[in-house]
């Protein structure tokens, strides 16, 4: 936009260069017109400045973004892309928001803060994981996270290149990203790849870091680091390359400087009894490690960093003597470079010093001949064509020899770690994809530049070119995929400055040719350099300098010195050394040197990862490879592994170089950016349309500038395109895409303005008509102001008068009542002393009298008492002769008529007449019955009569009420005022009497108080002393008061100990459930390997869940049970099975047991139809009679007792109906009419009793005639079969008319006994009917005393005034609602009652008939009895059920796999919660019952391995594991309940405690049980917030609860990248009904399945600090969700949250408190953020929040238009500085994984174990209840 001079125009902002900080801001305070040569502007300190504009030196200068876009994520947002902006950007970010991650474009820059921040915990980690790139604030985790989602979805390697120069913070960001990748891809098995990897970097550090002046933790080489995946994308294995690692450091450290950590941390642990024979002490005391002159770094303990060094040594398999034989190498080149080396003849010779002791300790460390290292390091081997000459070394060449042999150690050592790490994390697993991780040097510029200088900066050229590739192609996609025309972006190319370096007879190359040379010098190689490279564009020769060379990078000109070039690039060790360290007596030593021939190859086309250390060396041999020949090498292998994957950038910048926290020095920032690419991404996107936006968020930004006809339409595209169109005259400013619309550099800042025009015109409007309805509202109120004044003074003066004229008037009436009083008080003293002698001699004689009477009154009562009494003796002996003599007479008269009644019973004659009699009989009782219900009805219509002239008599009384109250209003005035006058009268004639009484009590009072002053003294001395003793006593109590406090504190203290022991205990136990289940994983895997095709043997004893138990236990069923088998075979699958020949084997042998057991039922049959034809074919005999008589005999029972349960259901239902009904209606005037309802419904119920009873003698009647009938027919068989006697007189008499006699008499006894029960039930129906009519009379006299006392009532309120009228009638009220509670309470208790009464009867008939139908079943089978053996009413008495259920030893198994294996909550859904743990109960009563402890041990252990297989079968099933959760739980409570323990049977019911457990304690099951509830609500936990978490960021903080308030802000770069999935259509949003929906069902899942109630609120309180530390994390992670719209979004989700506790009632259950940070949260998003009262009412409102925490909130808040102000850094110094007396955590984001401690309150069950129905689709038939 320089060109765009329109734009140039007053208070236009503007960036003009500066000396001191780069770039500085200015504002132009006139036009600028084309063709001037100066711009006025101002700067910020108002002062002005004429700038100098020419056509080719100064151009226009850079134009400053909006307010609004200052302090984006991503650089590439900002409408205007330059140089300034971009340091602005960051400078801002980092120092007033202290974000030290941005974006630009692909690259993160990551700035140093020199601080620790609390922004890298795993919680950051779960924050970021499965989140877009882009839609959370930028991070290092960000990137990690988007090379992961690359991986696993596009299927193709990524890298992560990160870079930097030293001390800009390259290793961590690095580490960081490993531990997300560590976290999560954790490996997938127990290998624990994952923190394998992790404990590389301690390792690495310790050995490839130092101190050096710019960074205290710098690494001192190059490493990738590739992390191998699964196909399921889990951590497999790692590998490490390593380059160029800085050797020098380990003999020569500048000044403040220090040698690798390695040998400060040996040193420092010494004193370890492990490391005695090292020999080693402080630091300071060798050579190699106090050249720096400090052997420390502030805040870091080296024992400490020793611990973790050994410490990942042993988790990366190296063994206790390796690590040993390690530190002695390290240790042995510390005591190298102590060994004194003494000069001969002026220093051309030299030698060691006979007993020096370092030199031992070298040769004693490494394994050494000493005489011979001694030798060696004095002296050198000089080899020509003919000869070897031994010559002696300098000093100097000694000393140097000495330090090449250490560095070399040093090297080999460091190579040969990295190899063993690499061995360490070689997986032999199939590896799918890596992900590598490049830590490498930035470009570097000292003062002095050698070759290591050189060689990092060759790599960065070529990762430079690389970069500009990778984002040119970038940009070419995007265009080409939204079909934006290219064209050809002109961009930096590095490949002359490559071909410089690495080019045929280019540097390198002619450096390797004169390390050749035998006597090849740094002067030759420069002089060949300034002849071979002068014409380059890239090579410079120094004025003032033959020694050096210049190369111009890209980032900068870099002047290297050529000192050492030669020596660095030939690393020269002499021969005779390395043979003596070859032959060293420790293996490591020796193997650190042996030869190796297999070289890396550089040009593979597989990638393969492996280490690229330096080869060893050839000594001898011209060919070797030089140092520079194997960087370029391993920089070729490198770079082909970096294009065949997709990279990521992370650009690491320094921001000062003093190591100041938050200190941003802008010349150096600059300086990097240029160096590392940031600004050539800049520039290339700025060449293009940098600014970029989706038509649906353009359309939401800028609808305010379209017209309303434009709004209508629904074609957004068309839209936005007619508004650029009308805006933007220039179409090359703007492009359509598919998706997007592309924008030049500053057109969003154009169209910025525009809209903050249209802003600030509606502004101003919205101003004016306010500011007039104020100035309107002002005068009104000053009108209204002086009018009240006016009122109130001449009302003050009105009122003065009056007080006047009142005061006048009071003086009068003073004096009159004092000469009233003066002269009353006279009479009145002489007649008071006359009453007082009349009251004292009427009192005497009065006394005298009372006495007389009540001596009298004594004497009678005890008169009275003695008299009575022997008149109730004589009584009692009169009434026991009588009794006596009544009940002898009695006995004998019952004697003679049973001894009758038996002579009449055996006569048939009789049985005939009773018949007839007993048929009128029932007639007659018909009669009478129909003759009662007429009766009934008749009542009925007389009580309803009553009842309405009850209802005509009230309606009367109301009328008459309300003419009275008319009357006595009419009257009432007149007769008040009399009565006042009246009261008047009186008043005043007290009132003399009181003033004469009061002068005569007055002077007798004056003398009382003259004794009573002296009293008084005398007292006072007193308590002065008891105000002394009462101070000490509370000086007293103030000290044990104090103690108290303690003691509570203390008690706080031991309740919050205890939570957190609690807790300790669960993260243990769920520990151990995750050990157990990793151990179940194993053994499962170990079988499935383990199974083969073949026969194979099992234990014949071994159970099938013993294998799971963690308890002892016995074995249930062999191997062999054909049950085992068969689940068996469904748990392998049918191809596994079959495989098995033992399996086939036992199903093959179950299958011929079926089928001999197939054939032997069928004989049966057979056998049984032929019997019943042979049966049918004969003539029929009196048994097939006696079996009709039976079966109808049965029916005719089951059908009464079919009807009496017919009527006890109706019975039931009808109770349930009237107590629902009294419990809805707190009308107490409907009290009358429920209860004649509930009478109605008695009588209705016994009329319809009465019909069953009718039905029920008509079957009996025939009975009686069939019976009859078949008696005829037998006797008429008989007389016609039966031979005449005289014809056949041998042939005796046939015995059947005596067994017909014998049948009859029973017949006869059986109707007998009917008719008696049918005469008492008519009788007592008939008293039940009496009973009823009389509750009808009572009810109706009842309600007349209620009628009459309502008018008496209603006459007495009358008669009260009306306030006490008020008064009476609420109490009235309260009385009659009391007492109608009380009787209503009373009433559900009585109902509740007979409902427990019914229902238990009702089981007991079920029961019944279920065992009448068994019986009728067993006699249709076996027809086979010879006599019909029935009473009609004796039933047999049912044993009571005692809640146990008996099962078998080998039913255990089906027991298990009906109740738990195969178990569906539905299938229980509709019976008592927790059914299974009922039933699992009584069968553990039943054992315990029969004393059989293996029995028990088995069951339960068994149930509990049961369980568990469920849940882990189900991990997943929110609905199961709340089933089991509850069952669980409450077969705990059951084993507590009835564990006989007094603490637990406090509730219990006396039928309960004698259900309690006899023989065993099972305390120890209990624990195991109350274990398992704690893995199970563990599991429901990770359910539940599995099934939540996605549901959170969306429904609490993007979907819109409340409409128009979203708004849109520019994005950048990383919302249009690559990161979402288009094809997918990216993720799902949630609303936030939808989450309290899924937290709807949670509940009612959890309260169905019959939970505790407590803990359903703990399990609901967890998921809302799932819920809170959810959004409250991904708000302090995202900056465009921190604006006053979405504070208000936010808090209006919390409180619909809210509202969704207290319609559950859950409000109290500690969760609303969960959510108390996220609404503090949106709280202070809304509240004004500008004044120190603003500050203050923050720090009080935000309590839940921790300081960081507020702060971050305060740097995140966004405003999202010009009109909101950002929060000043002053404001929140402010806020931090009132917060510094807070101890709050560190830790800035949420613990998303907390889990309050669950504790499981005992909750005993009300319910009795007898009253337990066991449902028959259980198919739980082998169970017998007990």
């Amino acid at each position: 936009m320089k060109n765009n001079y329109n734009l140039y125009v007053k208070f236009t902002r503007v960036w003009i260069p500066d000396p001191e900080d780069v770039w500085t801001a200015a504002e132009i305070t006139k036009d600028y017109k084309l063709g001037e040569t100066v711009l006025h502007i101002k700067l910020e300190d108002e002062t002005p400045v004429e700038y100098p504009i020419g056509p080719k030196s100064n151009a226009l200068p850079f134009l400053r973004n909006p307010d609004i876009l200052v302090g984006e994520n991503d650089l590439t947002a900002l409408s205007y892309l330059h140089e300034p902006a971009v340091l602005h950007n960051l400078k801002v970010r980092f120092l007033e928001s202290n974000h030290i991650y941005t974006y630009c474009g692909i690259v993160l820059v990551a700035i140093n803060p020199y601080d620790q921040l609390q922004i890298y915990g795993e919680e950051v980690i779960n924050a970021y994981s499965g989140q877009n790139m882009g839609d959370m604030d930028p991070h290092i985790f960000a990137v990690a996270e988007e090379a992961y989602k690359q991986m696993a979805r596009d299927e193709r390697n990524q890298s992560i290149i990160v870079s930097g120069e030293s001390g800009a913070g390259k290793t961590v960001s690095a580490k960081y990203a490993m531990r997300f990748f560590a976290t999560v891809g954790g490996s997938s098995n127990d290998a624990n790849v994952e923190e394998k990897v992790l404990a590389s970097s301690p390792i690495m550090e310790a050995i490839g870091n130092a101190k050096t002046t710019r960074n205290d933790n710098s690494s001192r080489f190059g490493k990738y680091i590739q992390i191998g995946f699964s196909r399921h994308y889990h951590i497999i294995g790692a590998n490490m390359r390593t380059y160029l690692l800085e050797k020098s450091r380990v003999v020569f450290q500048a000044e403040d400087e220090r040698n690798y950590h390695i040998f400060y941390q040996l040193c420092a642990s010494a004193s370890l009894p492990e490391f005695k024979d090292l020999n080693l002490t402080s630091a300071e005391d060798f050579t190699y490690t106090s050249l720096g002159e400090n052997i420390f770094i502030e805040g870091v303990n080296d024992a400490e960093d020793f611990k973790k060094t050994r410490e990942a040594f042993s988790l990366l398999g190296v063994k206790e003597s390796t690590q040993s034989n390690i530190f002695k190498v390290m240790a042995s080149i510390l005591h190298l470079g102590n060994i004194e080396i003494c000069s001969d003849r002026d220093g051309e010779m030299c030698h060691i010093s006979k007993g020096d002791s370092h030199l031992s300790d070298f040769c004693k460390l490494l394994g050494v001949e000493h005489k011979q290292m001694e030798h060696w390091l004095c002296h050198r081997k000089l080899a020509t064509t003919s000869e070897t000459y031994v010559k002696a070394m300098s000093h100097k060449q000694a000393s140097n020899a000495r330090d090449a042999l250490a560095k070399h150690i040093y090297a080999r050592m460091f190579d040969w770690i990295v190899e063993h790490i690499n061995l360490a994390l070689h997986t032999s697993s199939k590896q799918h994809s890596f992900i590598g991780v490049l830590d490498i040097y930035g470009f570097e510029t000292f003062e002095i530049n050698s070759f290591e200088q050189f060689c990092i900066n060759y790599a960065n050229e070529k990762l430079q070119q690389q970069f500009n590739s990778h984002v040119f192609k970038l940009e070419q996609e995007e265009y080409m995929k939204e079909q934006i025309p290219w064209t050809l972006i002109d961009f930096y190319d590095n490949q002359p400055c490559i071909d410089l370096i690495e080019a045929r007879l280019g540097i390198l190359d002619l450096l390797d040719e004169e390390c050749k040379v035998p006597k090849g010098t740094d002067t030759n190689w420069a002089q060949k350099l300034y002849k071979q490279h002068s014409d380059s564009a890239h090579f410079q020769k120094p004025r003032m300098s033959n020694m050096s060379f210049i190369i111009i990078h890209f980032a900068d000109q870099v002047e290297y010195q050529c000192d050492g070039f030669l020596e660095k690039n030939r690393d020269r060790v002499y021969e005779e050394q390395i043979n003596i360290l070859k032959a060293s007596q420790s293996q490591l030593v020796a193997d650190l040197f042996h030869e190796k021939n297999d070289a890396p190859s550089t040009k593979s086309s597989k990638v393969n990862v492996r280490a690229a250390k330096t080869a060893p060396r050839a000594p001898n041999k011209e060919h070797r490879k030089t140092v520079g020949l194997q960087f370029r090498s391993s920089l070729q292998l490198l770079m082909e592994t970096l294009n065949a994957t997709t990279p990521h950038y992370v650009r690491c910048i320094k921001p000062n170089d003093f190591k100041e926290a938050f200190t941003f020095d802008s010349k150096r920032a600059v300086q990097q950016l240029r160096a590392c690419g940031v600004l050539e991404t800049i520039r290339i996107s700025a060449a293009g349309y940098p600014s970029r936006w989706t038509y649906l968020d353009f359309f939401s930004r800028y609808r305010v500038l379209m017209k309303k006809s434009d709004l209508m339409s629904s074609d957004r595209k068309l839209v936005c395109r007619k508004l650029l169109e009308t805006l933007i005259k220039d179409s090359d400013m703007f492009q359509f895409g598919k998706t997007k619309i592309f924008f030049r550099a500053g057109q969003v800042a154009y169209l910025e303005k525009l809209r903050a025009d249209k802003f600030r015109a509606a502004c101003i409007m919205i101003q004016k008509t306010v500011r007039g309805w104020l100035q309107r509202v002002r005068y009104r109120k000053i009108r209204k102001m002086a009018i009240t004044l006016q009122r109130y003074g001449r009302g003050y003066l009105a009122r003065r008068y009056a007080e006047y004229l009142r005061l006048t008037r009071a003086a009068i009436v003073c004096q009159k009542q004092y000469r009233m009083v003066r002269d009353r008080r006279a009479y009145l003293r002489t007649r008071q002393a006359v009453i007082t002698i009349q009251a004292y001699a009427k009192g005497m004689f009065t006394r005298r009298i009372y006495w007389q009477f009540l001596l009298h009154h004594k004497a009678m009562i005890i008169q009275k008492n003695v008299r009575g009494w022997m008149q109730r003796r004589k009584f009692r002996r009169a009434r026991n002769a009588a009794i006596i003599i009544q009940c002898a007479f009695r006995r004998m008269r019952a004697k003679r008529q049973l001894k009758q009644l038996k002579i009449e019973a055996r006569s048939a004659e009789h049985l005939k007449n009773l018949n007839t009699g007993m048929e009128n009989k029932i007639v007659q009782l018909q009669r009478k019955m129909d003759d009662q219900s007429k009766d009934y009805k008749a009542q009925n219509v007389k009580l309803q009569q009553v009842n309405t002239t009850l209802e005509s008599e009230v309606s009367k009384m109301h009328k008459e009420l309300e003419v009275i109250r008319g009357q006595q209003g009419d009257g009432g005035q007149l007769t008040s005022l009399q009565k006042e006058l009246e009261r008047l009268r009186k008043e005043l004639q007290e009132a003399h009497a009181q003033r004469k009484k009061l002068e005569e009590e007055h002077s007798s009072e004056k003398m009382s108080l003259q004794q009573r002053v002296e009293e008084l003294e005398t007292e006072n001395t007193l308590l002065k002393s008891e105000k002394e003793e009462m101070n000490q006593k509370i000086r007293q109590q103030v000290k044990t008061s104090a103690e108290d406090s303690n003691a509570s504190q203390r008690e706080v203290s031991l309740q919050s100990e205890l939570d957190a022991e609690r807790q300790r205990y669960q993260n243990l136990l769920k520990e151990f459930s995750k050990v157990e289940l990793r151990c179940e994983n194993l053994k499962e895997e170990l079988s499935l390997t383990k199974f083969q095709p073949g026969h194979r043997r099992n234990e014949s004893n071994q159970s099938s869940l013993e294998s799971d138990s963690n308890f002892p236990s016995v074995s249930m069923s062999e191997v062999g049970d054909t049950e085992d088998s068969i689940q068996l075979v469904e748990e392998m699958g049918m191809e596994k099975a079959a495989m098995d020949i033992s399996l086939f084997m036992k199903l093959q042998k179950r299958v011929r047991e079926l089928e001999q057991e197939k054939k032997r039922l069928q004989s049966t049959v057979d056998k049984m139809e032929d019997l019943a034809k042979r049966r049918g074919s004969e003539a029929r005999s009196p048994t097939s009679d006696q079996e009709a008589a039976d079966l109808t005999y049965n029916n005719l029972k089951r059908e009464e007792l079919e009807s009496e349960n017919k009527k006890l259901k109706d019975d039931l239902n009808t109770l349930r109906k009237n107590i629902a009904e009294r419990a809805a209606e707190n009308n107490p005037n409907n009290e009358l009419q429920d209860s004649y309802n509930l009478l109605l419904s008695q009588l209705k119920a016994a009329n319809e009793e009465l019909d069953a009873r009718k039905e029920e003698v008509l079957i009996l009647r025939t009975q009686i005639v069939s019976s009859a009938q078949r008696q005829e027919q037998n006797e008429q068989v008989q007389s016609e079969n039966v031979p005449n006697v005289s014809e056949v007189p041998d042939v005796p008499e046939v015995p059947e008319v005596p067994e017909d006699k014998e049948e009859a008499l029973k017949a006869y006894q059986g109707l007998a006994e009917s008719k008696r029960l049918l005469e008492s039930q008519l009788q007592s129906l008939t008293r039940q009917h009496k009973d009823e009519m009389d509750a009808l009379l009572t009810q109706i006299e009842l309600l007349k005393d209620d009628i009459e006392k309502k008018q008496e009532l209603l006459s007495y309120t009358m008669s009260l005034s009306p306030e006490a009228q008020v008064e009476y009638s609420i109490q009235q009220e309260i009385t009659r609602l009391t007492n109608d509670n009380l009787d209503l309470k009373e009433l559900v208790e009585k109902l509740e009652k007979n409902e427990r009464k019914l229902k238990k009867q009702l089981r007991i008939y079920m029961k019944k008939v279920q065992e009448l139908e068994a019986a009728q079943a067993a006699a249709l089978s076996s027809r086979s009895r010879p006599e019909l053996t029935r009473q009609v009413t004796v039933q047999r008495k049912e044993k009571d059920f005692e809640g146990m259920l008996e099962y078998d030893k080998e039913d255990e198994v089906f027991l298990l796999k009906s109740l738990i294996t195969d178990m569906k909550p539905t299938s229980v859904s509709a019976t008592v919660p927790c059914l299974p743990a009922y039933i699992l109960f009584m069968c553990i009563r039943h054992a315990d019952y029969i004393n059989d402890d293996q029995k028990v041990e088995s069951l339960l252990t068994s149930t509990i391995n049961a369980i568990k297989k469920v849940l882990k079968k189900n991990s997943d099933d929110f609905e199961m594991t709340s089933f089991w959760l509850a069952n669980t739980s409450r077969l705990l409570h059951c084993l507590k309940q009835y564990s006989g323990d007094e603490a637990f049977m406090t509730q219990n019911s006396p039928k309960q405690n004698e259900h309690c457990l006899k023989n065993f304690d099972l305390a120890e099951y209990r624990q195991v049980l109350s274990d398992l509830s704690i893995q199970i609500y563990q599991q429901l936990i990770k359910v539940a917030e599995g099934i939540i978490q996605p549901m959170i960021v969306s429904a609490m903080l993007e979907s819109e609860s409340i409409p128009s308030l979203a708004a849109v802000k520019p994005t950048g770069y990383r919302n249009r990248s690559s990161s979402m999935d288009m094809d997918s259509g990216g993720p799902s949003s949630y609303t936030l009904e939808a989450l309290i929906r899924q937290l709807g069902q949670f509940q009612s899942m959890m309260s169905e399945h019959g939970l505790d109630p407590e803990i359903v609120g703990q399990v609901i309180r967890q998921l809302f600090h799932c819920i809170n530390a959810i959004t409250l994390n991904n708000l302090l992670l995202r900056k465009d969700v921190c604006s006053w719209s979405k504070g208000m979004q936010l808090r209006y989700n919390t409180s619909q949250m809210e509202e969704w506790l207290r319609s559950h009632n859950l409000y109290q259950s500690k969760a609303a408190e969960s959510l108390e940070p996220i609404i503090q949260a949106a709280q202070l998003l809304q509240v004004k953020k500008k004044t120190t009262q603003d500050a203050e009412a923050i720090c009080s409102l935000c309590s839940a929040l921790t300081t960081q925490q507020i702060v971050k909130l305060l740097n995140l808040y966004t405003p999202l238009n010009e009109f909101e102000e950002r929060v000043t850094v002053s404001f929140i110094r402010n806020i931090q500085n009132r917060l510094q007396e807070r101890n709050d955590p560190p830790q800035l984001l949420v613990d998303t994984k907390h889990t309050f401690p669950v504790l499981f309150p005992y909750t005993p069950s009300a319910l009795s174990l007898d009253g337990m129905h066991i449902p028959a689709s259980l198919g739980l038939d082998f169970l017998v209840r007990v």
